[in-house]
């Protein structure tokens, strides 16, 4: 079984912060995917950034993150900004 910290991208404090969301192991990250992570992650910690995305999304896939095309980087920094948005202090 692959540990968390092996994938791309992911060292070894993501790793402690993904097992503090509840996912703590490379199944239940692929299983929910990049952007349902990053919303667990961002309400833990609202200080979290567009990198902590990419590099999910690169785990996910088993890819560096700096591999990601542009095109899905404009995907993910759209989706970033609506986290963020529905995230701000009113």
């Amino acid at each position: 079984m692959m540990k968390m910290n092996e994938l791309p991208n992911i060292g070894s404090e993501l790793a402690k912060r993904l097992e503090s969301a509840g996912f703590g192991t490379v199944e239940s990250l692929k299983e929910a995917g990049s952007r349902q992570v990053f919303q667990a992650l961002n309400a833990m910690d609202p200080s979290v950034c567009i990198n902590t995305l990419y590099a999910l999304e690169g785990a996910v896939r088993n890819i560096r993150w700096h591999s990601l095309s542009l095109e899905d980087k404009r995907d993910l920094n759209e989706f970033f900004k609506l986290v963020k948005s529905s995230t701000r202090v009113r």
